[in-house]
């Protein structure tokens, strides 16, 4: 697994071992950062919020664009471990909170890039999106990144989905909060 793009552009991350995590293909992540690159322009000042986090890959490749600063959330304790390794590998500018993404309550500040990777064939990403909209954690203009299993639906109300594009076993969905 290695950085796609931008300032650390072929740096190796580090995953954690065993199959609880499932750390996001290099070929998934460059085809989800092209659709995101293609709205939004740049990653240049945006407030990053790396959601099931992981090995951290999705929250580093976009500070590795140019994100000012991603905050990533994760339970489990083997993912922490390498989570937090590489954050100090690449000196990035970042916060841990350790824990389940549906309890992290009201939001002190709102995100605008937001990036779900769940365990698969749970509905984790919908319920997270749902929870995490009426506690304030996205900007009225976030852009919400979930990846699914090629066969699951997000369907949230109160969000249109702007795009969906199937990449091996995945599915990527790209929303924006409804306008009202």
């Amino acid at each position: 697994m290695r950085v796609i793009s931008g300032e650390w552009r072929g740096r190796k991350l580090i995953a954690p071992k065993g199959d609880t995590t499932r750390p996001t293909a290099d070929r998934t992540r460059e085809r989800l950062f092209s659709m995101l690159t293609s709205r939004l322009g740049d990653f240049e000042g945006l407030q990053v919020l790396d959601l099931f986090a992981g090995s951290g890959a999705l929250g580093l490749e976009a500070l590795s664009r140019g994100a000012a600063h991603c905050t990533f959330v994760e339970q489990d304790r083997a993912a922490l471990d390498v989570l937090e390794k590489n954050i100090a590998t690449f000196k990035a500018n970042a916060t841990v909170k350790i824990g389940s993404v549906l309890h992290l309550g009201t939001a002190r500040s709102c995100y605008d890039l937001i990036l779900m990777d769940p365990p698969y064939d749970t509905g984790a990403g919908a319920v997270a999106l749902d929870k995490l909209s009426r506690q304030g954690w996205f900007s009225p203009s976030a852009l919400i990144a979930i990846e699914t299993s090629r066969h699951e639906k997000i369907e949230v109300k109160g969000f249109d989905l702007e795009c969906e594009r199937n990449s091996g076993k995945a599915r990527l969905h790209i929303l924006r909060p409804a306008q009202c």
